[in-house]
């Protein structure tokens, strides 16, 4: 069983070139300064606009307000909103009704306890990121590059399509969705060869092997 790929955090023409062409289904631009993959508006504009037909752009906020929410949508294009902070359910739906767009929300996931949240995002979003709850302390709220225990999805169900998330790489992806049944991860450290620069070989292994081609690791 395979699975599409969304990268993450890219931040140069030729990161987008790279992803959408090894066959990512998404792609994901960060809108939090204290990224190292932030990408300021008008840069994100032109990113946006080389996202072939096909591809979603996906736009990562971090409890934004309305404020910035409207001034990214009036120069960017995107298609499905990620919100990555502490975002309640209503603030989901909140932002689903203003903006007119689709809502894809994170939720961290370090034990049993945590999948408790994702009944209640699910009822408010229409995809679901399931992704390791960072440390405390943690500078980010994601794109650290650490893994939850899959196992703790192993035969669960959720109100919509969902994402897997946290310290997936070309090495240990198709494990990952074995153990999970994801039909769709994203990845955005793991594909990376320095915070915020992508490498064209890991994004094309990573697809490769979410997809379950022949060959891959």
């Amino acid at each position: 069983m395979g699975a599409v790929a969304k990268i993450c955090g890219l931040t140069r023409p030729e990161d987008v070139d790279a992803a959408a062409d090894a066959g990512a289904r998404y792609a994901g631009l960060v809108f939090f300064p204290r990224s190292p993959r932030h990408v300021p508006t008008p840069t994100a504009a032109v990113l946006a606009a080389r996202v072939p037909v096909g591809m979603a752009r996906v736009g990562l906020f971090v409890d934004p307000d309305d404020a910035l929410l409207d001034s990214v949508l009036a120069e960017v294009p995107l298609d499905i909103l990620q919100l990555h902070g502490h975002e309640t359910p209503d603030r989901v739906a909140a932002v689903k009704a203003r903006t007119g767009l689709p809502v894809m929300k994170a939720v961290g996931v370090a034990s049993a306890a945590d999948l408790d949240a994702i009944w209640d995002y699910g009822l408010a979003a229409d995809l679901l990121l399931i992704d390791a709850k960072p440390a405390p302390g943690a500078a980010l709220p994601g794109g650290n590059g650490i893994a939850f225990d899959w196992r703790l999805l192993v035969g669960r169900r959720f109100l919509k399509p969902w994402m897997l998330a946290g310290g997936l790489t070309p090495g240990n992806v198709a494990e990952a969705i074995r153990l999970t049944g994801a039909q769709a991860v994203d990845v955005s450290s793991g594909v990376e060869r320095a915070p915020g620069i992508k490498d064209p070989a890991l994004i094309r292994a990573l697809v490769a092997a979410a997809a379950g081609e022949p060959g891959a690791p």
